[in-house]
Formats: C-alpha cells, structure tokens, sequence
C-alpha cells in the first residue's frame, strides 16, 4: 500500500505555469510507474501524463510540448510541470502509482486530488 498526498495547485493566469507535486508514503524506486489524471465538471477522466520506473514518459495530446512530468525516487516524489496554461486545463489533478501493461498505464493507488482554476 502507499498513501499520495498532492500540492501545487492553486489559480493562475492563462499563459501561467504550475507544479504539482506528489509525495509518497513509501520508496518508490524501481516499483511503480506514477500517473497523473485529471477530471473537470461535465468531462471524462483524462490521463494527463505518466512516467516509467526507469524515466521514460507518455502524455496526452492536450498537454504535450507544455506539461512535463517527473519523478524524484530519493524524494519519493513525482511533479507536474505545466506551462502555458490554457483554461480547458481547468480541472482537478489527481497523482497516482500505476503500472504499464502492453503500453498503457492502470493506475492503482489514487492521490486526494488537487484544485488547478486557470482564469483571467
């Protein structure tokens, strides 16, 4: 079992940037890929982006060439770095441990969720 606990997010600007940050309760190193979702009112859950235990990392089209996501194992610690927010990026974020199968990431444990408003 692991326990996420995000932050970062908060209101900020169209055209602004962001990190979220997410802490584990545990070692994470060399055992879990980690994922990052969101969902906003009237819309499906959207994978976001998401990191191999090795490094290597997958987004979405929506977010691709303005978010970029990390991971710190010493920390236990994964980010989100997002830039040039736009306000369909409006949504709550949610970190999560996963694993890959076939190329795509199944998430496992889920974060609390964190509030990102984008809004001049």
């Amino acid at each position: 079992q692991v326990q996420l606990v995000e932050s970062g997010g908060g209101l900020v600007q169209p055209g602004g940037s962001l990190r979220l940050s997410c802490a584990a309760s545990r070692s994470i190193f060399s055992i879990y890929a980690m994922g990052w979702f969101r969902q906003a009112p009237g819309k499906q859950r959207e994978l976001v982006a998401s990191i191999t235990t090795v490094g290597s990392t997958n987004y979405s089209d929506s977010v691709k060439g303005r978010f970029t996501i990390s991971r710190d194992n010493a920390k236990n610690t994964v980010y989100l770095q997002m830039n040039s927010l736009k306000p369909e990026d409006t949504a709550v974020y949610y970190c999560t441990t996963g694993q890959y199968y076939s190329g795509s990431y199944y998430p496992d444990y889920w974060g609390q969720g964190t509030q990102v408003i984008v809004s001049s």
